[in-house]
């Protein structure tokens, strides 16, 4: 217990929101507070989400004064936005050590959708997705998640006067390559003592990562999920999204086959449709049967231009793909693009933010 007073007094810049709640409950314990005074810390920081201890109006002035002697309360800033011709916002976040993040606010109908990132760069390098030049920096902590939850919140407000109705974990980054902050983000998020969001209302978007996927089933996800699938050819697959090597096709498809035998919960199936890559009735087909196991819905994708010299599919080519999935009783939907003229749109986070930001 002195222990960790004293590491705490070496490093006042301690974040009291990077502490495990036994790592709050021992601090508590070492300057004899009441355990009640943890709730009461734990509501502030994670439902209210205060930047200052002083803000914590019902816990004494003694405990407030300790608080701070102990540790700090970093927040995450917004560097920059700009706004779409469509009205979708894009905001470069600032984190602690300089390094930027991108979130977007899509505004639609009633509704208003956050697009949250999971890591600082991304280590997929998948060819067509501007992201994935960027490499991979360093994972998001799920503080840091949760303040671009609470940032573009107020922002929804300002601009849309609307809070967020919906999460896409479909910014930078693997989401469950980073699954404890992610899973620990969500927990925050959907807790009755913190953000109390529905589960329902979080969409979690991954290029297919097996291991995580099948975790998510062992831990009975609430929220839902989506598979960046794309190409459904096994090695042109390999070769447009390198974690297909690790991840091939045929165990992406038995595990999301045991996802919906443990959860009973229906997936997204995301697709962007490429010229002469993917969006011939043979690729059609191969999608359609890569799906027959389990119910699934299918988000057919514009491209979005990007430097990586590959284009988007006609628009005849388009209707001609969801045609012949919509004759084989395929749930299927054409999502086009927001945000494209400020690089917002799926694909394109990080890209004109400039790469220094993330060096």
């Amino acid at each position: 217990m002195r222990g960790l007073i004293r590491e705490l007094n070496m490093n006042k810049m301690n974040d009291i929101r990077k502490l495990s709640s036994q790592e709050i409950s021992d601090f508590l314990l070492s300057i004899h507070e009441k355990s009640f005074r943890k709730d009461q810390i734990y509501e502030w920081i994670w439902k209210k989400g205060v930047c200052h201890f002083d803000e914590m109006i019902n816990l004494s002035k003694l405990l407030i004064g300790k608080l701070q002697e102990n540790f700090s309360l970093h927040k995450i800033v917004i560097k920059d936005e700009v706004q779409s011709n469509d009205l979708t916002t894009k905001f470069i976040f600032e984190l602690e050590d300089a390094k930027a993040i991108e979130g977007v606010l899509i505004p639609s109908d009633h509704r208003v959708t956050a697009c949250i990132s999971s890591q600082v760069g991304c280590p997929l390098g998948c060819q067509f997705c501007a992201t994935g030049t960027m490499g991979f920096v360093r994972h998001l902590h799920f503080s840091e998640i949760i303040d671009q939850y609470e940032l573009m919140n107020k922002k929804s407000m300002e601009l849309y006067d609307q809070p967020i109705s919906n999460i896409v974990f479909m910014g930078m980054g693997e989401p469950l390559l980073n699954y404890d902050n992610v899973m620990t983000a969500i927990s925050i998020l959907t807790s009755p003592k913190a953000k109390a969001l529905s589960p329902s209302r979080i969409t979690l978007s991954t290029v297919g990562i097996v291991d995580g996927i099948i975790k998510l089933a062992d831990s009975n996800f609430k929220a839902g999920l989506a598979v960046s699938l794309h190409i459904p050819n096994n090695n042109l697959r390999s070769s447009i999204m390198p974690v297909n090597v690790a991840n091939p096709l045929p165990k992406l498809q038995e595990a999301l086959r045991y996802y919906f035998k443990k959860t009973g919960e229906r997936v997204t199936i995301e697709y962007v449709l490429l010229k002469h890559i993917n969006d011939s009735l043979e690729d059609a087909d191969r999608l359609l049967k890569f799906c027959k196991p389990f119910p699934v819905k299918i988000n057919l994708i514009e491209y979005n231009a990007t430097d990586s010299g590959f284009e988007k599919s006609p628009l005849v080519q388009e209707k001609n793909f969801k045609a012949y999935l919509e004759e084989k009783n395929m749930v299927v939907y054409v999502r086009k693009s927001r945000g494209k003229d400020i690089a917002a749109a799926c694909g394109q986070l990080v890209k004109e933010s400039d790469k220094k930001n993330l060096s």
